[in-house]
């Protein structure tokens, strides 16, 4: 784990997020393990669910699935788990580090009961669990809308940015990851890339691709271009002045028509028409 949680903070939080949801919430740290939830009881029908180890295993592989998700589009994802119901998980960042992840499960989000319990059945029934008990357990759902998941979701996402910013949750400086990302950050702009961090760090190219996929979503090339490309777009809308040749080499590109190439591919327009769109939004802004 790569960074420390005050888990008595966190749980204040977690409760108060479930007295205005009522729906129970769940931190899981950078390697897909629950730290602590609220309440701290499953509900009735995962518990049965979970009963056969089959199932169980099903469960964390579905988590672990979700949380790889959430990482790579940095935005809450909401999906229905393997035995149909809904949940939804929210990354948490230290800077570009991922930390741990927000999660809500248990959620019954269908039209009727009689609906629901049609798809729940045709998902569960190759586990080996009591299906009446987990029919009546699926009839004492509460139905949520889709609008509200939405809604907790967005809650979530804000209780994520709050508890990075209160604190509860610090890095470990030592940890490979981190001083990996505080490299990457002093030294983007420079001649860097995958070979020059498992020569510093003493690491393995599969071993340096696995932190960068569950840190950044991608791999070490593809994150060290986005932080180029957004320190382009910050100096092309900063400083009108600046060459695009020179924002380029500030940028840590050699080669100024392959920036132009890239730029274009991230953001969908070449550098001088994204610098005349961030001018004329500018101009337009109400005084």
């Amino acid at each position: 784990m790569i960074s420390t949680f005050n888990l008595s903070k966190l749980n204040s939080l977690l409760r108060d997020f479930y007295n205005i949801t009522r729906i129970r919430i769940t931190v899981f740290d950078d390697s897909f393990h629950e730290l602590t939830a609220y309440p701290e009881h499953i509900a009735p029908f995962c518990k049965i669910v979970r009963s056969d180890p089959h199932a169980a295993k099903e469960c964390a592989l579905c988590d672990a699935h979700a949380c790889k998700k959430a990482s790579r589009q940095r935005s809450p994802y909401t999906y229905q788990c393997h035995a149909g119901l809904t949940e939804s998980i929210v990354p948490l960042h230290l800077g570009n580090i991922v930390i741990g992840y927000l999660f809500f499960g248990h959620v019954f989000s269908y039209p009727t009961h009689e609906a629901g319990w049609k798809n729940i059945q045709e998902k569960c029934c190759r586990y080996h669990i009591d299906m009446d008990s987990l029919k009546t357990a699926c009839r004492k759902c509460p139905i949520i809308p889709e609008d509200y998941i939405v809604s907790a979701s967005q809650i979530m996402q804000a209780v994520a940015a709050y508890l990075c910013l209160e604190r509860m949750a610090v890095l470990r400086r030592k940890e490979l990851p981190v001083q990996i990302d505080e490299y990457i950050s002093a030294h983007y702009t420079e001649n860097i890339d995958a070979l020059t961090l498992c020569r510093h760090f003493q690491i393995g190219r599969t071993y340096l691709y696995e932190i960068s996929e569950q840190n950044y979503g991608c791999g070490i090339a593809g994150h060290i271009r986005n932080l180029r490309i957004e320190k382009a777009k910050t100096l092309l809308a900063d400083h009108p002045e600046m060459k695009i040749s020179s924002i380029a080499s500030a940028c840590g590109f050699s080669d100024y028509n392959y920036f132009i190439t890239v730029f274009k591919r991230v953001t969908g327009m070449p550098p001088n028409r994204y610098r005349m769109r961030i001018k004329k939004d500018f101009e337009n802004l109400p005084i």
